[in-house]
């Protein structure tokens, strides 16, 4: 008698300019990559995170799941922006099934959003500082938010089986590369329209956030003080030759736009010490798109004054060369760091 083995879940990250594609066999510290590719999207499509053309989006997923010959439904799919909301709260120490039942009144206070247009969620992390207290990461996403994405994949044929955020997905990812487990860490993605920060301090996220900043900055600043066009601004950003181009003023604009996103961090950064009473964060891994830009990387670890290496998600993932370009995985490596903590997930997560 044969028996059917299980499929496991596609991840999709549904960025502002690539859909990413990524599949997983395996658990715990052994995993192997059965399938991974990107599309590209058109401008606008999505902007900072908010869905503009629902049927554009569905039909490049449609697309790209033809290309990697994906046979399984089930997906899963992230969220990350102003409509997600982690907190870490102090609140009366209580058992998982009574902190279940309660969860959404103690939310009330934390949130910015009527209490019945959010999904709420939560994990314990442990005792808090005063004696029965209990530490408590708080997630909050608006209900409308996670159903546009939700929607977007079903118009694809898919089932979504986890919804997660892109900040732990990134955790996730980097836990399984990476000794996170002493220090404070900062991992960085930095996407086309949105940048999502996770400290970790061994190993146990202390602050997050989301800021609307990313990539498309470049693209903008390319087009509107060199006077470019949008495909020869992506072009420029990526490094790549424009006939007839100012190479000195294009890095000159690179540049300014470089300094602007790394004061942000650094803000970011400042704003977490002075709100957590940590420590300097002694090194930062970076990903997204603006892992690629030119000098970026240089000069964010001259500001902060810290290591800054870009992020390999493949890092401790079987990766078969005949079925894998080296070439391409290590190029694109950068961009899939969301995609794989999300290809980690399982349906019977918690």
């Amino acid at each position: 008698m044969l028996f059917s083995r299980k499929i496991e879940p596609i991840a999709l990250d549904i960025g502002s300019t690539f859909i990413k594609l990524v599949q997983l066999k395996g658990s715990g510290k052994n995993y192997s990559l059965t399938k991974f590719g990107m599309v590209p999207l058109p401008a606008e499509v999505i902007v900072e995170g908010a869905v503009m053309d629902a049927n554009r989006v569905s039909e490049a997923i449609k697309e790209l799941l033809v290309a990697q010959k994906i046979k399984t439904k089930e997906v899963v799919l992230s969220v990350s922006g102003s409509s997600v909301i982690i907190k870490r709260i102090s609140i009366a120490d209580m058992t998982d099934e009574e902190l279940a039942e309660s969860i959404k009144w103690e939310a009330e206070q934390y949130i910015p959003f009527s209490i019945d247009d959010v999904n709420v969620d939560f994990q314990k992390l442990g005792p808090g500082a005063a004696e029965g207290q209990a530490d408590v990461l708080l997630v909050a996403v608006k209900k409308d938010k996670i159903n546009d994405y939700v929607n977007l994949v079903k118009d694809a044929g898919l089932e979504p089986v986890v919804v997660d955020v892109d900040a732990f997905a990134l955790a996730n990812m980097c836990e399984l590369n990476y000794d996170v487990e002493a220090g404070i860490t900062a991992l960085l993605n930095i996407g086309a329209s949105v940048m999502n920060i996770n400290i970790l301090r061994d190993g146990v996220s202390i602050f997050t956030r989301d800021i609307t900043v990313g990539g498309n900055r470049y693209t903008e600043a390319l087009q509107r003080d060199a006077g470019v066009s949008y495909e020869d601004a992506e072009k420029i950003k990526r490094g790549q030759a424009v006939d007839g181009a100012d190479m000195d003023q294009l890095n000159a604009i690179i540049a300014t736009v470089t300094e602007d996103i790394v004061g942000e961090i650094q803000r970011s950064f400042d704003f977490f010490r002075s709100t957590t009473g940590s420590d300097k964060v002694s090194r930062v891994l970076l990903s997204g798109g603006c892992a690629k830009i030119s000098q970026f990387t240089k000069v964010l670890s001259e500001r902060l004054e810290i290591p800054v290496d870009i992020i390999n998600p493949f890092k401790n993932i079987k990766v078969d060369p005949k079925y894998f370009e080296a070439g391409f995985i290590s190029d694109a490596a950068p961009l899939a760091a969301i995609a794989v903590g999300l290809a980690m997930r399982r349906p019977s997560d918690r």
